[in-house]
């Protein structure tokens, strides 16, 4: 009888009762104390050690996105661990659950931008000047923004994307990526007229891209980070908590103009 293939299978760990395997490597004996945690999340993404530069710059950017303040998903953490405060990992998720599309995930959408880009120079379709002004021009004629530019605070330049190519050119790893990415920025700058800021998610996936970290895992740094600056923030909530007052500063100042009762009949009516 032909025994069919098992469809539920992982290559990244399996436990016995004596062993913990780890991608083939023992936990106890060949990672802990072995590997940084650095090292470590690489060699889980990959089932590869990394490369020094691939650590290095691996360390660099989890230090560069891991905190900005009381950004949106730290205020939703904040909140809810004041809602909850024994559920420490119910607020974490709160403020997870915020990087997407406008905030901490656009990493992930520079990335592809790039990725894509960088396959469209090497297939000969234009130089890397010429794919920056079209990437720049399809999304202006679609209204669409650049993911990894713009910055609400970080006006004209944001720091850690400046840092992060600085030491790409000084460790000579920038390649095609980084390359795309600041020709994108002078785009952006012709056609607007004006300077747009390139900020970290556009600096991160450009280098990572550049070191052959894979495609599908440039979301996981950010997410690794901003879980990081999320936790220090619930620590202090707990020590220095503000989160009742961030709630109740947004129901002070929140204005309402629904509908109204009927002095009268108390029935609800619509305004003119």
């Amino acid at each position: 009888m032909k025994t069919e293939p098992n469809p539920i299978t992982t290559a990244i760990c399996h436990a016995d009762s004596t062993t913990i395997n780890v991608r083939g490597r023992n936990l106890r004996t060949d990672l802990i104390g072995e590997r940084s945690f650095t090292a470590y999340f690489f060699f889980l993404l990959t089932g590869k050690e990394p490369t020094a530069e691939q650590h290095f710059f691996l360390d660099a950017l989890l230090v560069a996105i891991a905190e900005l303040g009381l950004m949106p998903s730290v205020q939703a953490a904040r909140i809810t661990l004041a809602a909850a405060p024994e559920a420490m990992q119910g607020a974490l998720a709160a403020g997870i659950l915020g990087c997407g599309s406008v905030a901490v995930g656009t990493s992930e959408f520079a990335g592809q931008m790039l990725a894509d880009g960088v396959r469209r120079i090497r297939a000969g379709e234009g130089d890397t000047d010429t794919i920056a002004e079209r990437i720049v021009q399809h999304a202006r004629e679609r209204k669409q923004r650049l993911p990894g530019f713009g910055h609400q605070t970080l006006v004209p330049q944001d720091p850690r994307a400046e840092r992060l190519l600085e030491l790409a050119e000084e460790r000579k790893v920038a390649g095609a990526h980084v390359a795309l990415v600041k020709a994108i920025s002078r785009a952006t700058d012709r056609a607007a007229r004006k300077h747009l800021t390139l900020n970290v998610s556009g600096a991160i996936p450009a280098v990572m891209l550049d070191l052959e970290f894979p495609l599908h895992s440039l979301k996981t740094v950010p997410l690794l980070a901003r879980t990081a600056g999320i936790l220090a923030h619930l620590v202090e909530e707990r020590e220095r908590p503000i989160g009742h007052h961030i709630a109740h500063h947004i129901e002070n100042i929140a204005g309402y103009d629904g509908p109204t009762l009927h002095p009268q009949s108390g029935s609800s009516i619509a305004r003119d």
